[in-house]
């Protein structure tokens, strides 16, 4: 690359289930390489936190995406919607289950994917959710999908303090139902089931440490951007 030539900024889409360490591992990237972070599933909570309080029928899909539409999100810093803060509202084990009813439905889905390009519309963008390297960004420059075992994300959950729950053995063994619910939910429903895209790098993140992933995923990145930049002449 030439002296002064900046690097083409990527999209990098960052796919898997809850308490893979998506979260984690998406914002480092984003920091180390000063790029954009979005959480896309802080979306769907949002929506889901708004049709709760607007006393809507989470399964009234036409109503939800009408709501959509109208609200503004920002999840640039923390959770907000019509500006007011709601980054803890939503870290909730009800929002969780309400999130995944409104991700169900095509029409909200079709509003949130809408919003969620508009993000990468200029690259330099780092975003992690269940369907972003098959729907979202499905040409993004580098795909992931991260995935530890069912007990280890349960304890993670469990020990995140952005979550209302304790942390006792008890409260883990109910994250993992609860996981293991969301799951269920995640890859068989109709619209952008949770699934591996096929060109995506599969990274489990079971027994690794978070800065081991985050070199790996750098290291792909580099090789992204070299094979990207034109041969010198």
């Amino acid at each position: 690359m030439s002296p002064g030539m900046a690097r083409r900024a990527l999209i990098i889409a960052i796919d898997g289930p809850s308490g893979a360490g998506k979260g984690t591992v998406a914002r480092a990237i984003a920091t180390r390489l000063r790029y954009r972070y979005v959480d896309s599933g802080a979306m769907y909570r949002a929506v889901a936190w708004k049709a709760r309080k607007a006393g809507l029928d989470l399964d009234d899909a036409a109503a939800v995406a009408n709501l959509t539409e109208r609200m503004t999100i920002d999840v640039s810093h923390g959770v907000r919607v019509n500006e007011e803060d709601i980054t803890s509202a939503v870290r909730t084990g009800e929002m969780d289950r309400a999130a995944a009813v409104v991700a169900t439905h095509p029409a909200v889905r079709a509003v949130l994917v809408r919003r969620q390009r508009e993000y990468g519309a200029d690259g330099g963008l780092v975003m992690e959710g269940r369907d972003i390297g098959t729907v979202v960004f499905p040409d993004a420059d580098v795909k992931l999908y991260l995935d530890a075992s069912p007990d280890e994300r349960a304890r993670r959950r469990a020990r995140d303090p952005k979550h209302e729950v304790s942390r006792n053995a008890a409260d883990v063994e109910s994250v993992a139902e609860a996981l293991a619910a969301r799951d269920r939910s995640d890859r068989t429903r109709a619209a952008s089931p949770l699934v591996r895209a096929p060109d995506a790098i599969y990274i489990d993140t079971t027994h690794a440490a978070v800065d081991d992933v985050v070199r790996q995923v750098l290291r792909l990145v580099d090789a992204r951007t070299s094979a990207a930049e034109p041969a010198p002449r």
